[in-house]
């Protein structure tokens, strides 16, 4: 399944402030589902090919999950779709009804809402749901997979699952785990901007310095093409933290509660319209700059093909 790039997409989105999914008993604290600008949504449903296509929202990060699917399905009515059903499974045999693995065959775009990641792995991990949903994002073109929140953070096999922000680059401070599996060379981290997460996501990366860190600021997310082509979206900020060219990093021989020292971290900053290529770990500032390089690529493979072999 993983021997050639995906067909469909993935997006992922970093979540609003504050959308309801942390209740907290111990405070009388309100809390509002103010969901991110319909511009991603809109962008959700773009990318699917479809005038009305049949969404799927997974609510099963959230404990509130009734409010946020009645967000949903207003969000998405408001867009003109009508074909739009609720997955709200709270046990991993729920995961395993027909009902859902047949509508998960159907659907055109399948959304995980916020809440917790580690909720999501706990009821989708190694089951038949997962894996029809991994045969439909490579073999289906213009599948849609989106995540906003806990929903992006999951998609990656490596996965933060939580930490502390005040402690941050000290060793342990970043709890991480397996995630969904839809990536393996990224980890994505939520809320980035507002929350401060810059630290949590910089220990990450030199923890597990192969993989790309992305940071998604609210109301702000991208567009994963090919498994490997990111789109900024929305409108704040996505931090790409690139460990490839790490010196000195102390992460692995730190003890616990010690602190992380890095050097030569790389870091880009996109806003909407930039992209970047994980797997050549180069950033464009738009489309038009992105294809020309592509081309200047497939040009140059060409004359080394047809360059005579030397004389021997």
């Amino acid at each position: 399944m993983k021997n050639h790039k995906p067909l469909g997409k993935l997006i992922a989105i970093g979540g609003n402030e504050d959308k309801g999914t942390y209740p907290n008993p111990r405070t009388k604290k309100k809390y509002y589902l103010n969901f991110f600008e319909l511009g991603i949504l809109k962008r959700v449903v773009l990318e699917s090919g479809k005038e009305d296509p049949q969404i799927e929202v997974i609510t099963t990060a959230s404990m509130i999950p009734e409010e946020v699917a009645r967000v949903y399905l207003s969000s998405f009515t408001m867009l003109n779709c009508n074909n739009v059903n609720i997955m709200d499974i709270r046990t991993r045999e729920d995961a395993l009804q027909p009902q859902y693995l047949e509508r998960l065959r159907q659907a055109d775009i399948v959304m995980f809402s916020g809440g917790n990641q580690s909720r999501l792995t706990e009821m989708f991990g190694e089951t038949e749901f997962l894996t029809t949903l991994k045969q439909r994002y490579y073999s289906t073109p213009n599948f849609i997979i989106a995540g906003t929140s806990a929903g992006a953070v999951a998609m990656s096999k490596t996965m933060v699952k939580g930490g502390s922000v005040p402690d941050a680059l000290m060793k342990g401070a970043v709890k991480m785990g397996s995630g969904l599996g839809f990536l393996d060379n990224v980890v994505i981290d939520s809320h980035f901007v507002k929350r401060g997460r810059f630290g949590r996501l910089l220990e990450a990366v030199a923890l597990h310095p192969k993989l790309i860190g992305i940071g998604l600021g609210e109301d702000t997310g991208v567009l994963i093409t090919e498994g490997n082509q990111l789109e900024a979206i929305g409108s704040n900020l996505v931090i790409i933290m690139d460990g490839h060219k790490l010196e000195h990093n102390n992460a692995a021989a730190a003890k616990k509660g010690e602190a992380i020292s890095i050097e030569n971290m790389l870091l880009h900053v996109l806003v909407k319209g930039n992209l970047y290529d994980v797997t050549q770990r180069e950033f464009y500032p738009d489309l038009k700059l992105r294809q020309q390089a592509a081309e200047s690529e497939r040009l140059t493979a060409g004359k080394s093909a047809n360059a005579p072999a030397p004389a021997g």
